[in-house]
């Protein structure tokens, strides 16, 4: 007698999130299945791939990171294009010019060079600010305003600041990323806040993204129960597609900092991990790990 495996049905459904506009628009989520279950539903929309770049010039680099980008990392329009020749979906902003602890550049040069980026790709873009909860306020509803229409994934949208920030996002038509401090219990708190006056379908969760050895592994988990809450019990306040910014993070351990193949390895294996517990978006920084991780999501390996 012929074996059957059983299969799941699910009560709930990911959120289609759509980033970018006309020809560069671009759909994320939608799933209705647990991640890579292609045998039990349907994954309309692939997970996606966004490489970085600096508003300004990278400091502590290594040589290898830098190698892809010679003599444009000045230039984030060209090192925007670059990206994309290099296969990532979509591109990936960090406004680390307008940090008060560095250069503390003022907002509106920072929206300047968000729209030139926005209007000169191709692609979708995703724009981080600082971090800084208080000074992404003023950078990000200048962003919002000065973009408006370019339906840009504007992040980090935090407790502390997530009424401004998502307010000017809603008035000028863009998705907003919901980041929590890989706290399941905050991080629905946070999206129970938003949906009261933002629409579940232009947010993205970033439950914070921890590097292969530094705390990967509640990353993972947070990760992975998110989806499981959203997919599996039909909790729609959990049912937002979910971004992996790993980068940066990966970039910044010892391990990673040793040589380029362990530094590749050290981020390629923290992003299939998330990948594998239910990231839509991975934000990168190395094109090696890209192709890797492209390669994954095609299954030829």
């Amino acid at each position: 007698m012929e074996y059957k495996a059983p299969l799941e049905t699910y009560a709930g459904k990911v959120a289609e999130v759509v980033i970018g506009k006309g020809e560069k628009a671009m759909k994320i989520g939608g799933e209705n299945v647990l991640p890579f279950h292609f045998f039990e539903g349907t994954i309309e929309n692939r997970p996606r791939l966004a490489l970085e770049v600096f508003d300004a010039e990278p400091q502590g680099w290594s040589e290898w990171e830098l190698k892809p980008y010679k003599d444009i990392v000045s230039d984030p329009v060209a090192w925007a294009k670059k990206c994309l020749e290099l296969g990532a979906d979509m591109v990936c902003i960090r406004l680390v010019s307008t940090d008060p602890a560095g250069k503390n550049a003022p907002a509106d040069k920072a929206a300047s060079v968000v729209k030139q980026v926005a209007s000169d790709i191709k692609s979708p873009l995703i724009v981080y600010g600082s971090g800084d909860a208080t000074k992404d306020i003023e950078v990000l509803t200048k962003v919002a305003e000065a973009c408006a229409g370019e339906n840009l994934l504007l992040g980090p949208v935090v407790k502390e600041n997530y009424e401004p920030i998502s307010k000017a996002a809603l008035g000028h038509g863009h998705c907003i990323i919901a980041q929590s401090p890989l706290d399941i219990n905050l991080e629905k708190e946070l999206n129970v806040k938003l949906l009261k006056s933002f629409p579940g379908e232009r947010i993205v969760i970033d439950p914070l993204s921890s590097a292969l050895g530094y705390g990967m592994e509640y990353s993972f988990t947070i990760t992975e129960r998110t989806k499981h809450i959203g997919v599996m019990f039909g909790d729609n306040t959990m049912q937002m597609p979910i971004i992996a910014d790993l980068g940066s993070e990966c970039a910044r351990t010892k391990q990673a900092k040793e040589n380029e193949k362990q530094g590749m390895l050290w981020e390629s294996i923290t992003a299939l991990s998330l990948l594998l517990a239910g990231a839509n978006i991975l934000v990168l920084r190395l094109p090696e790990s890209l192709k890797l991780m492209k390669e994954v999501i095609e299954g030829k390996i």
